[in-house]
């Protein structure tokens, strides 16, 4: 197996998960929907290579997972989207900007969308383009 192989095969298997952030935004098509803010919950897997930091144990050298956190934290307390599937665009375009995250699957759910339904939610994939 050539070196380049093993980095590509090893960057697919490695990754970082945020589960369930819950943040508040003005998400809907109807107009009872976008008077106030409803809840999302937003999972996130950031794909990137871990050997490095897996063998310094140095922050250095990790994934700042913290500060991506934050910044889609930030993005969604303040957006105001018709459909959950351009919320889910923006968060992973947001995941994207640090040049370490390779793919980044994102999914978006709203509890309080469908009746009898404990959410409705979409999941989308997307890949970077450095690396």
């Amino acid at each position: 197996m050539s070196t380049e192989a093993g980095i590509s095969r090893n960057m697919e298997a490695d990754r970082i998960l945020i589960t369930d952030l819950t943040a508040r935004c003005i998400i809907g098509v109807n107009e009872e929907e976008r008077r106030e803010k409803q809840d999302v919950a937003i999972s996130i897997t950031l794909f990137t290579d871990l050997r490095l930091p897996g063998k310094s144990d140095r922050f250095e050298d990790a994934l700042d997972y913290r500060a991506i956190k934050k910044r889609v934290y930030a993005l969604v307390e303040n957006s105001r989207y018709y459909l959950i599937e351009a919320l889910a665009q923006a968060v992973a375009d947001t995941c994207l900007e640090n040049p370490i995250v390779s793919r980044v699957r994102v999914r978006v759910e709203k509890p309080s969308a469908l009746r009898y339904a404990k959410s409705v939610g979409v999941e989308i994939e997307r890949a970077g383009g450095a690396l």
